[in-house]
């Protein structure tokens, strides 16, 4: 063996070299790898803990296989039309946006007070007939602002239902519009959607 230190170096530095080399040959194959498998696993998608017609069930849909598919097939084709329908409308029935209802009006509405004129007016009136616009006034005033904070409350309450119905109504929109997607894309694949 040579003791020449140009020699121990350069022998040194080809192992090195080829102990990086090799690693790095070695990472890169692993991340190839993965990457292919990634890309194989999208490409055919596991049904396996699917059951059959579960995502048309869901949707409460009726497919029909029209031209002979099996049910596996029929698993593969929903699951994929599910993804589109999710790629073209933007919309994921199983985790919907959330949609946010009108605040809830609470408190004071002001009619009370535009009750209690309404009495008081009417009270003055019949207060004046029988000798006592002041007091006819008091009661008037008294049983209108009464019955112009029910009123108030009521309508509060009607407009806290409508902002609840509204979002109700757009959630079950946006169903639609995947339900849409989801059927246009399996009517293609050659199955009937009742």
């Amino acid at each position: 063996m040579s003791t020449d230190p140009f020699t121990i170096i350069k022998t040194k530095t080809m192992k090195t070299n080829f102990f990086f080399t090799a690693v790095t040959r070695l990472f890169l194959g692993v991340m190839f790898l993965s990457l292919g498998n990634a890309a194989f696993a999208q490409a055919v998608p596991d049904t396996s803990k699917m059951t059959y017609n579960q995502i048309s069930n869901g949707l409460k849909l009726i497919v029909f296989p029209a031209k002979g598919q099996s049910k596996q097939k029929q698993k593969a084709d929903e699951f994929e039309c599910y993804k589109w329908s999710i790629e073209q409308t933007g919309i994921d029935p199983l985790n919907l946006p959330k949609i946010e209802a009108a605040p809830v009006q609470s408190g004071p509405t002001g009619g009370a007070v535009k009750g209690g004129a309404r009495g008081a007016a009417a009270g003055v009136a019949i207060g004046a007939i029988a000798g006592d616009a002041g007091k006819g006034a008091a009661i008037g005033a008294a049983a209108g602002g009464m019955a112009g904070r029910r009123a108030g409350k009521q309508a509060q309450a009607q407009a806290n239902q409508q902002a609840q119905a509204d979002v109700v109504n757009k959630e079950n929109e946006m169903k639609a519009t995947f339900v849409k997607g989801f059927s246009a894309c399996l009517e293609g694949k050659g199955y009937t959607i009742k």
